[in-house]
């Protein structure tokens, strides 16, 4: 078996093919098996025996490589709201970008009350029902959990 450490950005990904043939391949990627297809930069066509397991290395006295580091894997929960129907809470974990409304505010269905960073993505969080906001629980900059709720709303 083939043994790489791709980088990627700032993330590293342990990569080792296991099987080959023609333009397949089998490969194992931070613990996940895939199976990919693949070419040359110069398109020339790919030829290799048929697809079985690689061989193992002849040296079996040899120390086996350092572990790669895998970056986390995220995990993201599905938020329930901890207050009535008119929370908004955080989806996941993140930083507020922005907070758009303020106690006494009317927000229709939709309208987006609280900018979230999350995982370098910016997300919209949306009032779920029309009405008044009632609460504001965060501000600019705040870190949030799972689940926090965010702004309150009265229909």
């Amino acid at each position: 078996m083939r043994r790489y450490r791709i980088t990627i950005g700032d993330k590293v990904f342990a990569v080792e093919i296991v099987a080959l043939r023609g333009d397949q391949a089998r490969v194992v990627v931070n613990g996940r098996p895939y199976e990919v297809k693949f070419s040359p930069a110069g398109g020339a066509p790919v030829t290799s025996p048929p697809l079985s397991p690689a061989p193992k290395p002849l040296a079996a006295h040899a120390p086996p490589p350092p572990p790669l580091a895998a970056p986390p894997t995220p995990i993201l929960e599905k938020a329930e709201p901890t207050g009535d129907l008119g929370s908004v809470a955080a989806p996941m974990p993140g930083a507020i970008l922005e907070v758009l409304v303020k106690v006494g505010d009317q927000v229709q269905v939709g309208d987006t009350v609280v900018k979230l960073e999350a995982m370098k993505m910016e997300n919209d969080l949306v009032a779920p029902i029309a009405g008044v906001v009632t609460e504001v629980r965060v501000s600019k900059g705040s870190n949030v959990a799972v689940g926090e709720v965010l702004v309150v709303l009265s229909p």
